[in-house]
């Protein structure tokens, strides 16, 4: 006979039980912790709060100077659904409180050991009370007016939940970000973040959004940044804040903030607006730095949409849509794209740039210090006392005359530039000339041929950086570089691959949580400034690492090369041919993107209607 089982009863579940199954929806990381305890003290009406890490982010404390708790209400602040800040159904539809569910303190004492100290200005003692396992046990104690939260062992009792946490480092990157983000939209409430003695984290609450960016960031930042601030009477929308102008950017949209009516919020609409606004103005993989927060009346939002209070819904998110996209636009309307109309191929011949005549007191082009000077490529370095005799080669090689010019005794003070030694074969191309200091354009083997010179120079350094990653990409050592503060985030990302980094020719030293200086770069960039080489390393990590390495070294290789708009002399264009032409694969930069254009001279003579 077959076995049946017997329906299983139903039972009410504990409370602590049902409290940790709530926790799950409310308290995903340390991070939401820390808002929640953070937006409880603005809605207390502190101006100040303090918020100190320990324990590899298992022990939070939050202190403020707000109103405080009743000591009549604290025991009930700690249960499920206890909230100061709504009563009514109707309340639902007029929040102006950032909390209001009452779910986050019951969530919170259910997974972790928490104390409250609290006072009102109408009592002359303070409130202490000590939570664990949903227990409460309350007591009389001396205290300032405010209340201070201190949550320790988090996840003590839910070691799965502990299992899912990422490294320290990327824990309080988040911390870091939400106690930004609150920053920002609360520039009135000073915000001081504390972890392990350091301060990543301070604003001073001056009232002033462009201040607390600087606070965050730094000075600099305001020069580069415009002001929104747009108004519509009739539907009772308002917009703020600042955005980046298009030659500003970030690798990635951590540095996108939205607010709606000074709440954090992730919203599609408000997002999509910004792309939007900015497309076609940055480059592919660049964000802007913004900051936007908007204004609407209670019934036009419904922000009852999820525990975390993260989302929103508009009544009409069409009109909030264009209207951000406006806001946006008005903003950067000063800002205007310049861009180069392509000339035809028949003005071609009448706009080549002639060769100048090297000047003794202009250095000959001297190729990048990469390569070892001990290696087998052909190369000597120039000193200071043989720099003279080489410009002299150099002016008397155009002219077709031979050359006994050599190179003064290694001794000598040394300039760490290295040109390439005299070649005794006659090259098999002849070099025309440089169209708007992009193209070099040469004959050869009877055809006329134009190379994009930035694209064919990047596609040699790639080809021997690839060379060299068996033996790793040699490294300039920096004896000088600025200190760059970072984004919590992005500091994190840098420290978890900081021995990949190494192997690209990367030394990056840590001065504080949030601050970096580079020790050492790859020796093919050593003369691009360290913010712009940290921006593209950044880019590369935030997207697919699996293929990191190629897109690292495609990232190397276009900054070292050659740029588009810089002049060359025939010396200099004649040299990168050749490197050029010793590639694998001359046709396509690492990118994919054509470097050679040919013309006949069949094509040629038929476009003049002559024969041949």
């Amino acid at each position: 006979m077959e076995n049946v089982k017997s329906a299983k009863r139903i039972k009410q579940l504990s409370r602590h039980l049902i409290n940790q199954i709530a926790a799950g929806e409310v308290i995903e990381r340390p991070a939401s912790v820390v808002k929640e305890l953070v937006e409880n003290s603005i809605d207390a009406g502190a101006n100040a709060v303090e918020i100190e890490i320990s324990n590899g982010c298992l022990n939070i404390r939050v202190s403020d100077n707000g109103t405080g708790i009743n000591p009549e209400d604290i025991e009930l602040a700690f249960t499920k659904h206890a909230t100061s800040k709504i009563e009514t159904g109707d309340d639902l539809f007029d929040i102006n409180s950032l909390g209001f569910r009452g779910e986050a303190l019951a969530s919170i004492i259910s997974i972790a050991k928490v104390i409250c100290t609290t006072r009102t200005k109408e009592h002359a003692s303070g409130t202490r009370v000590e939570c664990e396992e949903s227990n409460i046990k309350k007591q009389e104690i001396g205290c300032a007016v405010g209340t201070t939260m201190e949550v320790k062992e988090l996840f003590y009792n839910t070691p799965v939940r502990a299992k899912f946490l990422k490294s320290e480092r990327a824990e309080f990157s988040s911390i870091a970000e939400v106690v930004q983000s609150i920053a920002i939209a609360r520039p009135e409430v000073s915000l001081t973040l504390i972890n392990g003695g350091s301060t990543p984290v301070h604003t001073s609450g001056s009232g002033d959004l462009l201040c607390t960016l600087t606070e965050i960031y730094s000075n600099s930042i305001a020069s580069e940044l415009k002001e929104i601030n747009k108004t519509d009477e009739l539907s009772k929308l308002h917009v703020y804040g600042y955005c980046s102008t298009p030659n500003f950017t970030r690798s990635s949209k951590k540095s996108i903030y939205v607010f709606v009516n000074n709440r954090v919020v992730k919203c599609p609409v408000l997002l999509k607006a910004i792309d939007m606004a900015y497309k076609n103005m940055l480059p592919s993989g660049k964000y802007p730095f913004i900051t936007l927060n908007l204004e609407l009346p209670n019934s036009d939002v419904d922000v009852n949409v999820h525990p975390t209070k993260k989302e929103v819904r508009y009544k009409n998110p069409n009109q909030i849509f264009n209207f951000v996209i406006s806001s946006i636009g008005e903003a950067l309307s000063a800002y205007r794209t310049l861009t180069i109309e392509e000339e035809p191929v028949s003005k071609l011949f009448n706009t080549i740039q002639h060769l100048p005549k090297i000047q003794k007191d202009i250095p000959p082009v001297i190729q990048k210090p990469f390569f070892n000077p001990n290696s087998e490529d052909d190369a000597v370095f120039v000193t200071k006392e043989n720099f003279e005799e080489l410009t002299e080669y150099n002016e008397t090689r155009f002219n077709n005359a031979s050359n006994n010019t050599k190179p003064q005794d290694d001794s000598a003070a040394q300039i760490n530039l290295t040109i390439p030694k005299p070649q005794s074969q006659e090259s098999k191309f002849n070099i025309i000339g440089q169209y708007r200091n992009t193209y070099i354009i040469f004959e050869e083997d009877n055809e006329l041929k134009i190379v994009d010179q930035h694209i064919a120079d990047e596609r040699y350094i790639f080809e021997r950086l690839t060379e060299e990653m068996h033996k790793n990409i040699p490294s300039q050592l920096l004896l000088i570089s600025d200190v760059i503060k970072l984004e919590p985030a992005d500091a994190a990302l840098l420290f978890e691959n900081k021995t990949k980094l190494e192997k690209f020719g990367y030394e990056i030293q840590e001065v504080s949580p949030v601050e970096i200086i580079f020790k050492k770069v790859p020796q093919v960039i050593s003369h691009i400034k360290t913010k712009e080489i940290l921006s593209d390393i950044l880019e590369n990590l935030s997207g697919d690492i699996n293929n990191l390495e190629e897109k690292m070294l495609v990232t190397l290789s276009c900054k070292a090369a050659v740029k588009a708009g810089q002049e060359l002399n025939l010396w200099q264009m004649e040299e990168l041919i050749k490197k050029w032409k010793t590639t694998k694969h001359p046709y396509t930069c690492p990118h994919g993107r054509p470097i050679l254009k040919t013309f006949k001279e069949r094509e040629i003579a038929a476009f003049f209607n002559r024969n041949i």
